[in-house]
């Protein structure tokens, strides 16, 4: 933990008290989105101190040429960063001639935030008294509408508390922002067109090379007392990419102005004409009206809370931060767009760019099986399906395979590989095996097995070539190896016979096998179908099974466990309890060189293939690899804690498994690897969701039937969570000496608990 200034509750994130020092975090911490869009929680008034200013709209990209010191064949041309987009939130504020800015004011008291994720608003409120010696009273609200979801609303209210005040707001959009992460330091956006008509306000631009089309758009309104004035601008300026609306209002002493000012972003994503849609935004907008928006908003959020939400009792920081985690999902993605996908920052940072990596199959998509209607992760395997044609390139590019083979990007804007280090861009294609398990898992699932004869297919052909092609024979070894890879472990680079690795491609080929085999049972129309598209022969398919059914895994006969790799034994094997607490994080304390020779594993690799196919091994299997391999681990990665807290909790381990999940559920909330200014850890956070369902609660799919295996921490009173498995909503109450089952719907399901069949029919209680 690095950082312990939110305040615990139930439903809220809560900052109080001004510092400078904690400004650009809680601009991470208290962001919002709503799927289509999303902005830190930047000032909505001007401030001088140190800031990460980021608003960013969903499916916008900027394709930025790859800066590298030694360029290699195959690297990607370009990173695609997600473009910090025009900035529609800020208003300046001038009172009695002075601007307000709470870096330059004389004191600021009563300072909070909230981040209300019960309801999706995001309130400010302060007390300033600015250098000539005016005092105020703010208050702030702003959210982004899921209803509308082109739309934000900002309300911002100011009180003069010890004299009459002259207050000018001053609302603009500005379309000359710039990324902080800009390899070249290039503007990525055109502006092309700058209007304005009574209080609206359009900022037209354009990306350079993707050429999306963006208006920025505004409508002001000025109130006092809560009564709406018949206010026009006094002064408008502007120049190509930026224009600015001045308000004048005389506000007596103790009497409350303010500003409603709607916002947003339409783009030709889906509109022909962004600027007439702008115009039409507002309108809605305005006939709906600020009280009517802010009541959709808290309905909105309501249903979505129905459904995803976990309760804790008796811990109040384990549920603030799973609910944290949860409404952070909600806000990055919400299945409506089969274009979209879900970016490890989500809508609070540009760090790591593209929108897709593997983490959307290996840790979100349960988290929106279970929690949404199966079309969002049909959506989302859909996504992957629809950039085939380009894993097929990729692999033939830069790989020189051949045949279809598709190496799917370890991150991607519209398919094409954009991550420019090389060791990661062609050597961690564990990748392509979470897609196919993501396939696998959907299915599993849902029962819905037309995925694969309709598209799923396809994919599994595909990845099963890429194996094929990639593993190679070592006469040295009789059995064919995979050489120089990057493991989920990154903190091993080009090394050979990754475990996890191995064992993901011999799995890839054997199930692509399995439902070639029976798609052409079941479903022969789509058989041939795909038979003819992709030119896949019996020879070839007997060719595969040789690589999966003599594949080498790297074995110690001394520690009984698979190796995370050829050479793990060589290191130097030092605890990571024996390890300084003046090294870590390693990753920023030490050299590159350094951490590649060590032991230290930032996230589970070895484990991680225990988490994806644990009905392989047995437990005792799992107990000696996670006794071998844990306590070299550093977790490091947003994506370790998780997988080790199921782990722990399938081993009976719930101190340990309770420390691991505190640990991902409140990895920004406390900080702890040091960078949360950065941006969250979205596609982590459903690794969260996890930790509670799958590790506290031991769900597991069997043979098409839900499973459990409670438990429970011992510093909790009980815990709840909904599942909506194929279209059955159930509800799971688990405390200290029983566990509870409700249904809703209209047949009757059959769940086992520790192994024993349970009967729970719809609207009634089962106690176990």
């Amino acid at each position: 933990m690095n950082q312990d200034y939110i305040q615990p509750d139930n439903w809220s994130i809560l900052e109080e008290g001004f510092d400078a020092e904690r400004v650009k975090s809680s601009e991470s911490l208290f962001s919002i989105g709503n799927g289509a869009m999303g902005q830190r929680a930047n000032f909505e008034e001007h401030y001088s101190g140190e800031t990460f200013q980021g608003s960013y709209i969903a499916g916008i990209y900027y394709p930025d040429k790859t800066k590298v010191g030694w360029w290699k064949n195959g690297y990607p041309e370009y990173f695609a960063k997600v473009l910090n987009a025009p900035n529609w939130i800020g208003i300046d504020i001038e009172i009695n001639g002075e601007n307000l800015d709470l870096a330059k004011c004389k004191t600021v008291s009563n300072f909070k935030r909230e981040l209300n994720m019960k309801e999706g608003l995001y309130r400010r409120s302060f007390n300033a008294v600015l250098q000539n010696g005016t005092e105020v009273a703010i208050n702030v609200l702003r959210f982004l509408s899921l209803d509308q979801d082109e739309l934000g609303v900002i309300h911002f209210e100011i009180t003069p508390l010890n004299s009459d005040a002259k207050i000018n707001y001053k609302p603009y959009l500005d379309a000359g922002v710039q990324n902080e992460d800009a390899n070249w330091e290039e503007k990525f956006w055109e502006p092309l067109n700058v209007q304005h008509s009574s209080n609206n306000a359009f900022v037209t631009a354009r990306t350079f090379k993707t050429h999306f089309t963006v208006t920025t758009y505004m409508h002001n309104s000025i109130l006092l007392n809560e009564t709406v004035l018949d206010a026009t601008p006094m002064n408008v300026e502007k120049n190509s990419d930026k224009i600015q609306f001045t308000y004048e209002v005389n506000v007596p002493k103790g009497q409350t102005s303010s500003i409603q000012k709607f916002g947003g972003y339409t783009v030709s994503l889906n509109h022909d004409d962004t600027q007439k849609a702008a115009e039409n935004s507002i309108a809605k907008a305005a006939s709906t009206g600020y009280d009517q928006l802010l009541e959709n908003q808290k309905l909105a959020w309501s249903k979505i809370w129905e459904m995803s939400d976990i309760t804790i009792d008796g811990d109040v920081k384990a549920q603030q931060g799973i609910r944290f985690n949860i409404f952070q999902l909600n806000q990055t993605y919400l299945g409506k767009d089969s274009r979209l996908n879900i970016g490890p920052k989500g809508f609070t940072g540009e760090k790591y760019g593209g929108s897709t990596y593997w983490d959307t199959e290996a840790y979100c998509i349960p988290f929106y099986m279970a929690t949404k209607d199966q079309q969002v992760a049909r959506n989302l395997l859909t996504y992957r399906y629809n950039q085939l044609g380009k894993a097929i390139e990729n692999a033939e590019k830069n790989l020189g395979f051949k045949n279809g083979a598709a190496l799917f990007p370890m991150v991607t804007m519209n398919g094409e590989e954009c991550h420019n280090e090389w060791e990661i861009t062609h050597e961690e294609i564990h990748r392509n095996g979470a897609i196919a398990f993501a396939i696998f898992n959907y299915y599993r699932y849902t029962g819905d097995y037309s995925y694969i004869p309709e598209k799923g297919l396809e994919v599994l052909i595909g990845i099963a070539r890429f194996w094929h092609q990639r593993a190679s024979y070592s006469t040295q070894k009789n059995q064919y190896v995979i050489l120089g890879v990057t493991g989920p472990n990154e903190y091993e680079n080009n090394v050979n016979n990754n475990f996890y690795t191995n064992y993901i491609a011999k799995w890839c080929i054997d199930y692509a096998i399995e439902q070639i085999n029976r798609v052409e049972k079941e479903y022969n129309t789509d058989y041939v179908r795909v038979m003819n598209k992709v030119g896949l022969s019996n020879a070839e398919i007997l060719h595969w099974k040789a690589v999966a059914e003599n594949m080498y895994f790297p074995y110690s006969e001394e520690h009984d466990v698979y190796l995370q790799q050829d050479g793990f034994l060589d290191k130097d094997l030092v605890k990571v309890s024996d390890l300084d607490k003046s090294q870590r994080p390693i990753n920023q304390k030490w050299s590159w060189d350094r951490v590649l020779r060590s032991p230290y594993i930032k996230q589970a690799d070895t484990l991680q293939g225990f988490y994806f196919f644990e009905d392989h091994f047995t437990k005792e299997q799992l107990e000696k690899h996670f006794d071998f391999y844990e306590p070299f681990t550093v977790h490091e990665s947003s994506l370790s804690p998780c997988v080790h807290s199921i782990q722990a909790s399938v081993l009976g381990r719930m101190e340990q498994a309770y420390t691991f999940y505190l640990r991902t559920s409140r990895l920004d909330l406390d900080d702890y690897n040091k960078e949360v200014e950065e941006g969250l850890h979205i596609t982590s956070m459903a690794g969260t969701w996890m930790s509670i369902v799958e590790g506290f609660g031991g769900m597991r799919v069997k043979n098409d039937h839900l499973h459990f295996e409670p438990k429970i921490p011992a510093q909790w009173q009980g815990y709840s969570f909904k599942i909506n498995f194929r279209n059955q909503i159930l509800k799971v109450s688990v405390h200290q000496n029983e566990t509870n089952f409700s249904l809703e719907g209209d047949k009757e399901i059959t769940v086992f608990v520790n192994g024993k069949e349970v009967l729970v029919e719809p609207n009634s209680l089962v106690t176990v």
